[in-house]
């Protein structure tokens, strides 16, 4: 049977680009589906005005940092309508350059919603399509749970688009974007609740990372209350919010702004009219090579609730696009060893295992561990430390995990996950030699393991 397409993409979000661009340049003829914004979560409602964010509400700690180094400043104040109309203005032009990446790349872009009418055909603003191949990659979408006055409260997809900065914010979530949000209201000068259910947030991350974060937040004045949960919301006659917890407390905010998780973005895509597999979570199910029950379709990134973070689904996307196009080069994409970065004020970067997680696998530890505070702080009165971890394998001296809380994790996590990656040891980070003054060269200058 002769297709209209070789490949025939839903979701213009990161991995469904990566994929469609490689394809096509594979020599596949190649289609994309958009029906909201090109780049999908990421480059519009996640990680990139999310980080424009993050800057955003640093200044506040630089300007005071500022004194201790000789610099005298008039009153500073902040204008919340600025920093979004910039960042919009910059989420636009990316905007253009996902077009023009795919254009440029001979892929047909269709803007519109796409659905699925059987497994090799789709229909986008009333025509229809046939594809040899059809690739899921809708991603994911913010969930509020269902409570009494939920319609009053807010998700990450309206806080970029706020039209002035809340007086009082109660942020609702342990995760990734309730801690990061939290910092942004914070640093920009909100009254900022963080509120978890759980023991303590970023549940999953090393012990030490979690717990040296909580006490960080708490000396910079952000109110954590854990062990809670919101029974209801109600809006007062001035347009505040009354919120009541299910132990009986009451708070009172301006916004009420859940980061409670994300659902597989499947809304009237047709899946009924294929053989297509939802997992009990509700995730599209498929196989190692992304390939769902039905051969013809596949699927990637948030919709197949992996690892739901946009570097590992552009891996994937280029892993689908190489095993149907170029076979030759194809390469599993390899889940261990994944660095990660939440960008909390201060900020965490982490790779490999937690000591929790190694101690689990039956792994023998050995910890070292470093808290100090940074070269920059000590002419200030800011008394933030940095912590920097090392999960080592005791037998085989081989570096398990490595974790970081302060300044600049990331980007410090990001070479380090490069020498996990390939299998470094203790002995080989203790023989290199560090970069002076950095806070980096703690990493290779731990010498003494915690408890010996």
């Amino acid at each position: 049977m002769a297709y209209d397409f070789d490949l025939y993409v839903i979701g213009a979000g990161s991995g469904g680009v990566r994929s469609a661009r490689f394809a096509a340049g594979f020599g596949a003829k190649v289609a994309v589906a958009e029906s909201r914004y090109l780049g999908g979560t990421c480059v519009n409602v996640g990680c990139v005005p999310k980080k424009l964010l993050v800057y955003g509400a640093h200044f506040a700690e630089d300007f005071e940092q500022a004194q201790g180094f000789g610099w005298t400043l008039g009153d500073a104040s902040f204008d919340w309508p600025t920093l979004i109309a910039n960042k919009d203005r910059e989420i636009h032009r990316l905007n253009g350059i996902y077009r023009n990446l795919l254009v440029n790349s001979g892929v047909t872009l269709h803007e519109g919603h796409a659905k699925l009418i059987d497994p090799h055909q789709v229909e986008v603003n009333g025509q229809r399509y046939t594809a040899k191949h059809i690739l899921i990659a809708t991603g994911g979408w913010p969930q509020i749970p269902d409570i009494p006055g939920r319609e009053h409260a807010i998700s990450s997809n309206e806080a970029f688009f706020l039209k002035e900065l809340p007086k009082r914010v109660l942020v609702v979530g342990g995760g990734y974007i309730a801690v990061e949000f939290a910092g942004i209201f914070h640093g920009l000068g909100a009254d900022t609740t963080l509120l978890y259910r759980g023991e303590l947030f970023l549940r999953g991350f090393d012990g030490a990372v979690r717990k040296h974060l909580q006490e960080e937040l708490t000396k910079r004045g952000m109110n954590l209350q854990f062990n809670s949960d919101i029974k209801r919301i109600d809006k007062q006659a001035d347009g505040s919010l009354n919120v009541t917890l299910k132990d009986g407390r009451e708070l009172v905010a301006d916004c009420v702004f859940y980061a409670t998780g994300r659902r597989p973005m499947l809304d009237n895509l047709g899946l009924e009219n294929t053989g297509v597999k939802l997992d009990e979570r509700g995730f599209v199910e498929v196989d190692e090579q992304y390939q769902s029950a039905e051969p013809s379709i596949l699927a990637i990134g948030d919709v197949i609730g992996r690892v739901q973070l946009t570097p590992v689904a552009l891996a994937e996307g280029m892993a689908v696009a190489r095993r149907l196009f170029k076979p030759e080069q194809y390469r599993p994409v390899d889940y261990r060893m994944i660095p990660t970065a939440v960008f909390s004020l201060p900020n965490i970067g982490t790779v490999g295992l937690t000591e929790e997680q190694a101690r689990e696998e039956g792994y023998e530890v050995q910890i070292f561990e470093s808290r100090f505070r940074p070269m920059k702080l000590t002419l200030t009165e800011c008394q933030e430390r940095t912590l920097m971890k090392l999960v080592v394998d005791a037998k085989t001296d081989k570096v398990l995990g490595c974790h970081m809380v302060g300044p600049e994790a990331g980007e410090i996590v990001q070479g380090l996950a490069i020498a996990l990656k390939a299998g470094a040891t203790k002995r080989d980070f203790d023989e290199t030699i560090g970069v002076h003054p950095t806070a980096a060269e703690e990493f290779v200058t731990m010498r003494t393991p915690v408890g010996a």
